[in-house]
């Protein structure tokens, strides 16, 4: 297996950004005579520029080269087609003497596929699902828990936090062992009648999986919104002659909206980069393109490095894009966080 190496501009990178940020450093402290608060900052600044900046600098330089470090764009080529390198490979006579046998590019497995773009598609569509499935569920239960009038509010606040302290990739683990065949979800459906059904290793079990893990995000920016929301305005409303229903579409709906593209934002981005959530509750026969993306890196072959660093850049594009969009409808921030 070859090794990836890391360019040598790379290293010059990490070394100039370490001198400039020691001189900024050192002037910031003559300027200043000594501390002051924004000076704490400059450990995340740096932190920020060797973990953030330099690594999105490498994706987009292997994105554009091949691995001799030559400018290409052979990298994005395959994403439109997975067996453009595949084709390029294969010695132009030899695929001549096999097309003059009658053979196509289909029986030697080299016609255009598009799975790149289809696993890209399919991701889409599953983030979508569920970001709007999140909004549904997440909408109510934070209209509830910010309801000044219902007690249990903060309780609820605490249960959504609580599954937050516990890892990720146990939480998973934990939905798993619900939906599998001898799980919990499926004792109660015999024991009632029903019978066993198949709930792991499905698109299903990978909805519910992702559901399960980002609804959270989605709650709190919204819950955060409503609890802020001065509530004279629905009093006035409400005396003005509108019932609970008006009130709440003319008064409190419009008001949530920097809550609901922020939680949007925090649900459909890490849900259309997901890949751990559909290893686990897809058992392998459910590819996003996250998984894509981690098997061309997984691979020996150095060229796929290239090539996952193009999906990657196309990923990140995208997801930029629609943070864009979806911050025109919030563009102060308003719309808060999970705390």
């Amino acid at each position: 297996m070859t090794d990836f190496q890391v360019p040598s501009w790379g290293y010059w990178v990490m070394g100039v950004g370490f001198i400039v940020f020691i001189a900024l450093l050192v002037a910031y402290i003559h300027k200043n005579r000594g501390f002051k608060r924004p000076f704490f900052a400059s450990p995340y600044v740096l932190w920020l520029i060797v973990f953030t900046v330099l690594p999105c600098l490498l994706v987009c330089y292997f994105s554009f080269t091949d691995p001799a470090g030559n400018f290409t764009l052979d990298n994005f080529k395959n994403f439109w087609d997975s067996n453009y390198n595949a084709r390029k490979a294969i010695d132009p006579a030899e695929l001549d003497t096999y097309l003059s046998m009658g053979l196509t590019l289909n029986d030697l497995g080299l016609a255009r596929n598009s799975i790149n773009i289809d696993t890209l598609v399919f991701s889409l569509w599953m983030a979508f699902l569920c970001t709007v499935i999140c909004l549904l569920l997440g909408y109510p239960a934070a209209h509830i828990m910010a309801d000044r009038d219902f007690k249990l509010g903060p309780t609820l606040v605490i249960l959504f936090i609580v599954p937050m302290w516990m890892n990720f990739l146990l939480r998973t683990i934990a939905m798993m062992s619900l939906l599998e065949d001898n799980g919990l979800i499926n004792t109660i459906l015999e024991w009632v009648g029903i019978g066993r059904q198949k709930l792991l290793n499905n698109t299903a079990a990978v909805q519910v999986g992702m559901i399960y893990n980002f609804l959270p995000f989605m709650v709190f920016p919204i819950y955060n919104v409503l609890n802020k929301m001065d509530y004279k305005l629905s009093e006035a409303a409400m005396d003005l002659g509108c019932d609970k229903w008006h009130t709440f579409y003319k008064v409190t709906l419009p008001l949530s909206v920097p809550g609901i593209v922020s939680g949007i934002t925090m649900v459909f981005m890490p849900a259309v980069t997901t890949f751990y959530i559909s290893r686990l509750l897809g058992g392998g026969k459910v590819q996003l393109f996250g998984d894509l993306i981690e098997a061309k890196f997984l691979s020996t072959s150095v060229t796929e490095w290239n090539v996952g660093s193009a999906l990657s850049l196309l990923m990140m594009i995208l997801i930029l894009a629609s943070l864009g969009l979806l911050r025109k409808a919030d563009p102060k921030g308003e719309g808060g966080g999970i705390v």
